[in-house]
């Protein structure tokens, strides 16, 4: 049966109408990403095959380009359609942190880092860098490495932050891993940007370590 002949309270668009997004489940909130399903398959059949292939919603958005495009249902066209999709979902992030100071937006300076870092399948070292109202000037990826470690180097950290002429800075970085939980390497490192920053009054006011539908605040454990 067509999506077009279900009870208008059962297809997605009509639903998500009525009751707002949130009411939809993935499957259905992917049927409207895709518009139109295959030969045999409605758009929410569909759907859930591509969600049972991937394994989640979160492993299909951040499949590698090959991969999604190489999924029945799925190609080119709607990989950059994607893409252009978690970009705008990226900047809406950052304009609404760029609104208020990173301090006063907790919520919305993690997930714009989670959603930033997360998916990277190598370790991403980077900052969001402060002005003295702890509003964000800039974001930028410091160190792209392996898929267990990013070298940072406290001398070129310094020289960022003066370039942009931050009076604060926030740490993040990913553990492809999976696993959220700080490594001493990470502790160390931390501590090295703290007291290198120190010498040019610059404080740091959190490292969020990110894993796998979870994140770690420094500042929150008392690491810093």
């Amino acid at each position: 049966m067509a999506i077009t002949d279900w009870p208008a309270e059962d297809r997605p668009r009509e639903k998500l109408l009525h009751s707002g997004a949130s009411s939809l489940n993935d499957a259905e909130l992917l049927a409207i990403f895709l518009r139109v399903g295959v030969k045999g398959s409605s758009a929410v059949d569909l759907a859930r095959q591509l969600l049972d292939r991937f394994g989640s919603l979160r492993a299909l958005l951040g499949a590698s380009e090959l991969d999604f495009c190489d999924a029945h249902g799925l190609g080119p066209a709607k990989y950059v359609q994607l893409q252009a999709v978690l970009e705008m979902a990226r900047r809406n992030l950052r304009q609404q942190i760029d609104r208020h100071a990173a301090l006063e937006s907790p919520d919305e300076t993690r997930d714009y880092l989670t959603l930033c870092l997360r998916d990277e399948l190598h370790e991403v070292f980077a900052a969001l860098f402060l002005d003295n109202r702890h509003r964000p000037i800039s974001f930028d990826i410091l160190a792209r490495g392996t898929i267990s470690r990013a070298n940072v180097y406290p001398r070129e950290v310094v020289k960022s932050t003066l370039r942009h002429n931050a009076a604060a800075v926030i740490f993040a970085h990913n553990h492809p891993s999976g696993v959220a939980e700080p490594s001493r390497a990470d502790e160390r490192i931390t501590q090295q940007l703290i007291d290198a920053l120190k010498t040019i009054d610059v404080r740091v006011l959190d490292h969020f370590v990110i894993g796998d539908g979870d994140i770690v605040s420094f500042a929150e454990r008392g690491m810093l």
